[in-house]
């Protein structure tokens, strides 16, 4: 079987590696649950090569992430649910749907429109999906209950407190104003304090649990995408802790025998280092 650029021929091979008998053993024990891991990994993949600006990466990594989408879609159709094809029927359906304002005719709207228009669609949808499972016998519970329902609980953390937060917005309850998040923040804060001092692990766990819950609201309130803002904040200390080992390198010391100052030295170098190369603090 030779590489192609055409959908079937990726489709063929997924199908030829799940073949009992004479496909492989590793994609023939696979289910769902048991890849899971690996879509959720392959697609942070995807994110780290567009931050990295890869773009021959990018290509690979959403070649990856594509095949996760065709094993999934596979398995479901082993088991008689739907396939690959159903898969992209759906999407063209919802992108159609969702976008009146291209294919339909609610043309010149404008950005608040549309944005109204997609929050009503998508309550639209989510009752149908709710009613369709009903009629399957599906549980329904747990699923999308609520107005808080649909946010995904597999998702990381700081992204559904940001999606949670949004949604409850919608009607109303939020702070109206970021200093008053702010103002929270200090709260929790003062609460991890008190936690601290109790000497209590589940205390001091939950407020610092509140605490990053504030934090992320007030990325929200400055349309800041909180895991963005972190990883970029990693991305920052793995760099400067870098420059913190070439340092001493340079000074034929190891990390082990430099003392705390020594390092915090080193770290307000670097920091000033790229100062002074105008890279953000």
């Amino acid at each position: 079987m030779k590489p192609s650029s055409d959908i079937s021929r990726l489709l063929d091979i997924m199908a030829a590696l799940r073949t009992p008998g004479t496909g492989c053993p590793w994609d023939l024990e696979q289910t769902f649950a048991s890849i899971t891991p690996y879509t959720i990994e392959e697609a942070y993949e995807v994110v780290d090569a567009i931050e990295r600006g890869d773009l021959a990466d990018l290509k690979e990594e959403l070649g990856d992430l594509l095949l996760q989408v065709v094993f999934h879609a596979r398995m479901a159709e082993e088991q008689g649910a739907f396939a690959f094809p159903d898969v992209v029927e759906a999407i063209t359906k919802k992108l159609i749907r969702r976008h009146p304002h291209v294919f339909g005719d609610g043309k010149d709207l404008s950005p608040e429109e549309v944005k109204t228009l997609w929050d009503a669609i998508k309550r639209e949808e989510k009752a149908e999906r709710r009613a369709a499972r009903e009629s399957m016998g599906a549980p329904v519970e747990g699923h999308e209950a609520g107005f808080l329902g649909g946010i995904p609980s597999v998702l990381p953390a700081l992204t559904r407190a940001q999606k949670l937060t949004a949604k409850a917005a919608k009607v109303g309850f939020d702070w109206p104003d970021p200093a008053q998040v702010i103002d929270k923040i200090h709260e929790e804060l003062d609460e991890v304090k008190e936690a601290a001092s109790s000497g209590s692990r589940d205390k001091i766990e939950d407020e610092i649990g509140d605490l990053l819950f504030a934090v992320t609201n007030l990325a929200r309130h400055f349309d800041i995408d909180p895991e963005t803002a972190l990883r970029r904040t990693n991305a920052k200390f793995e760099r400067r802790f870098r420059a913190i080992e070439r340092a001493l390198d340079q000074r034929n010391r190891s990390l082990e025998d430099a003392s705390l100052d020594e390092m915090e030295e080193l770290w307000v170098e670097a920091k000033a280092a790229e100062r002074g190369a105008g890279s953000p603090s």
